[in-house]
């Protein structure tokens, strides 16, 4: 899908988002070493280490862990937050027979890992897990198939991409219904006002990334003193950032004509080394007007991608994936076994299932170019869990090392067996002409 030598947007996507999932293996292989090594003490205690303010009225200080956990993972929620709603507005989601085929995948993606670790568990003390296998990591699944190469078409990444943000969708869901405790719901409802005026200001298209952050940085604070865990202020937030256009295109085009013949001929008059007056006057027109020509979302959402890709999941994923196994760890086998089992098993049982179920049923149809066995392979690679996986992971062991490290364990050889398994399936399966 290239147009006079240039990417697509989602191809773009794509490929930020595996090279993203590269990064991700080899800092999870780095922080296991870490974890393992005579550096384990030193890497422990600066994750525990306090960072932060104190004064006898207000109190905002938190372990290092926690303020990537909570504070860094804000962004990556806010981002995801634009891509759920670019997709709904104008993307693979905005449309019922888009959308039918990524619904039946996730809905089966969530639904049977769930019931695959209720039923393996049996042990009340680790039944909060069972939110843990239905996250499913779009960075190392997109980077897996990227791997393929022209094996794998296109419409099999937009359906993979399309699914899991889906999945994402669940989780959040998960994250704010069953693991969250004792609401402070006057701060809620402080945070709900915020929201608002964001959201009437984004209706009228008036939009300030300074509000943003702003607005965003207090409703932030409201959630995490409310109770309610701070990441969901990002999802929330980024629906309050108008996806259209403040000018069209017509009208920017015609603009930029004017703007390049006022440069011309202040161009011409210019004897100098540097750039004259007018000259710096129509390049900040310039700027204006094609600020104005971009949709807020996805100025914000093309900006974020570097940050949250190459920046805070590497960051996220070196602080949570470092499990130290030494003989001192109390590891429960049955719940690694468990998470493992329920994101390998139950994914590639659920996705391929549902997603036959919604062909057979004629509600759904397969995308171009891709066989079922292909969807199975995607099936498979839907195991890997891993960023969402380990952050609910997370907020369901709080306190509970040994369990924390055990359900890392798990999520670690559930993803990478769902990952060899996805390709070596996709690999051998012939691509269709």
């Amino acid at each position: 899908m290239k147009k006079n030598g240039l990417i697509t947007p989602v191809q773009k996507f794509i490929k930020a988002e595996s090279f993203s999932g590269i990064l991700l293996f080899f800092v999870t292989i780095l922080a296991l070493i870490i974890a393992n090594s005579g550096w384990a003490d030193w890497y422990m205690y600066g994750l525990q280490y306090n960072i932060g303010i104190q004064t006898e009225s207000f109190s905002l200080s938190k372990p290092l862990i926690l303020w990537i956990n909570d504070g860094l993972m804000a962004v990556f929620f806010f981002l995801i937050g634009l891509e759920i709603k670019r997709e709904i507005w104008i993307g693979e989601l905005n449309s019922i027979r888009k959308a039918s085929l990524p619904v039946f995948a996730a809905v089966g993606g969530m639904l049977i890992p769930l019931l695959v670790f209720l039923l393996l568990n049996k042990n009340p003390a680790t039944s909060g897990g069972w939110g843990i296998a239905v996250a499913t990591d779009i960075a190392f699944t997109l980077a897996i198939l990227q791997l393929l190469g022209n094996r794998v078409p296109l419409g099999l990444k937009i359906f993979l991409t399309a699914f899991a943000i889906i999945d994402d969708i669940g989780a959040v869901m998960v994250i704010a219904v069953f693991y969250t405790e004792e609401v402070a719901w006057n701060l809620i409802l402080y945070a709900g006002l915020l929201l608002v005026v964001l959201y009437v200001l984004a209706y009228l298209k008036i939009h300030s990334k300074y509000l943003i952050f702003l607005f965003g940085s207090v409703v932030w604070l409201f959630f995490l003193k409310a109770g309610v865990h701070p990441t969901l202020a990002g999802i929330l937030l980024a629906f309050a950032v108008p996806i259209s256009q403040r000018i069209n295109e017509t009208t920017y085009l015609a603009k930029l004509k004017t703007i390049v013949d006022r440069f011309a001929i202040a161009t011409q008059s210019n004897k100098l080394p540097i750039l004259s007056k007018d000259q710096v006057e129509e390049i900040d027109n310039l700027e204006s007007w094609t600020d104005k020509v971009q949709s807020p979302l996805q100025q914000l959402e093309h900006r974020l991608h570097t940050w949250v890709a190459f920046f805070i999941m590497p960051v996220f994923a070196l602080a949570n994936a470092g499990i130290s196994f030494s003989g001192e760890q109390d590891v429960d086998l049955d719940l690694a076994i468990n998470i493992a089992v329920a994101l390998f098993v139950g994914k590639t049982l659920g996705v391929s299932f549902f997603s036959y179920l919604g062909l057979k049923l004629k509600l759904a149809e397969l995308p171009q170019y891709v066989s079922f066995r292909q969807v199975i392979g995607v099936a498979m690679l839907s195991g890997v869990g891993f960023t969402m996986s380990l952050f609910i992971g997370n907020l369901a062991f709080v306190g509970n090392i040994d369990l924390l490290n055990s359900a890392k364990i798990g999520v670690i050889a559930g993803s990478a067996i769902a990952g060899i398994s996805g390709y070596l399936l996709l690999w051998t399966t012939k691509p269709k002409p």
